[in-house]
């Protein structure tokens, strides 16, 4: 079974064998019986699986830290006749990432999703997999808006599981900062009924960006 982390969250898994996980970040409890995939449009499909790259994809992490890919596997070009391979063939994928001590690809975001803070690199994900664990919270998405004092600013979008009872900025603020670098807690709480999504389930943090300024901000 192929599924993307929207509709994981909605089946038992354990009535799967193996569940292949892709189009966006996996949960921090995914189940024991899932597998990861990371791949783009332009590759056709996942190419890397649980870290490791399928026989024939090569992948590279450039000096930038931005995630390359070349291999059989890519689009010869776009229906305009553009091709966005380099001389070399390579695919700059705009997705930044590092190798793992064991040798598995670790992706930690999209170049434009990262939060800088008072000079400091705050990444989304590894803040949202805190929060979705975090009392209180259904459902979480971070994203960085701007802030005359910080450059930028943490903010969380939350879901609550009971809309009467939501956590406060400070209970978020105190997970994060028990996991993570004390930077990299929300400085701003936006309480929502639902997060939007694209249609493989990723989190639209331009329109959550947008939405919050056409509503005056926090809540």
């Amino acid at each position: 079974m192929s599924l993307v982390p929207t509709a994981l969250r909605r089946i038992d898994a354990s009535l799967f064998r193996t569940i292949v996980l892709g189009g966006a970040r996996p949960p921090a409890d995914r189940p024991a019986n899932t597998v990861t995939t990371y791949g783009l449009t332009e590759t056709g499909s996942g190419v890397v699986y649980d870290g490791r790259p399928l026989g024939g994809v090569d992948v590279r992490i450039a000096p930038d830290g931005e995630i390359l890919l070349r291999g059989s596997m890519l689009l010869r070009c776009y229906r305009d006749g553009s091709s966005p391979l380099d001389h070399d063939g390579w695919l700059h994928t705009g997705d930044l990432g590092r190798w793992l001590d064991d040798g598995r690809l670790h992706v930690d975001g999209r170049r434009g999703d990262m939060i800088v803070t008072g000079g400091e690199n705050v990444w989304p994900d590894a803040v949202e997999a805190v929060l979705q664990r975090a009392a209180g919270v259904a459902e979480v998405a971070v994203a960085g808006v701007d802030d005359l004092e910080w450059g930028q600013r943490v903010v969380a979008w939350v879901v609550p599981d009971d809309p009467s009872s939501p956590p406060t900025l400070a209970d978020l603020r105190t997970t994060v900062a028990d996991h993570l670098p004390a930077f990299c807690a929300p400085k701003e709480l936006v309480l929502v009924t639902t997060l939007p999504r694209t249609a493989l389930g990723k989190v639209q943090r331009t329109t959550l960006r947008a939405s919050r300024e056409a509503t005056g901000g926090s809540h």
